[in-house]
């Protein structure tokens, strides 16, 4: 399949999964902010890539390189399909990593005349 990228927020990642003993995959989520609902796009990185995401915080904007994949499976006599998105490369900045060298500050929040305690 031809390669996708996808750019997002980091939303969600997951611990490394053995799902047997010649096949590991680890998942994340991103979120995507299109339109006038954001989206949660997961992706699976799988054998010697599921460190790929290790550096990155929840939060961490990222580049996705992905292949989109699908398998069938017979259970009961029915096929089942199974579509992933699988990750190969992630881009951006890993924690610590920064541009400038310095991690990002929180901003202080933006105080309105309505958060006083003054009487008039």
């Amino acid at each position: 399949m031809s390669n996708y990228t996808a750019t997002g927020r980091l939303h969600e990642m997951y611990d490394t999964q053995q799902v047997s003993e010649k096949f590991s995959k680890r998942e994340f989520v991103i979120e995507i902010k299109e339109g006038q609902y954001p989206e949660h796009i997961k992706f699976q990185l799988v054998q010697d890539k599921t460190a790929l995401i290790d550096g990155f915080r929840i939060g961490d904007e990222i580049t996705v390189n992905f292949n989109l994949r699908g398998r069938g499976f017979v259970k009961n006599n029915d096929t089942l399909y199974f579509t992933n998105l699988e990750a190969w490369k992630i881009e951006g900045n890993k924690t610590g990593q920064r541009a400038g060298g310095a991690a990002p500050q929180k901003a202080a929040p933006i105080k309105s005349d309505d958060d006083n305690d003054l009487p008039f």
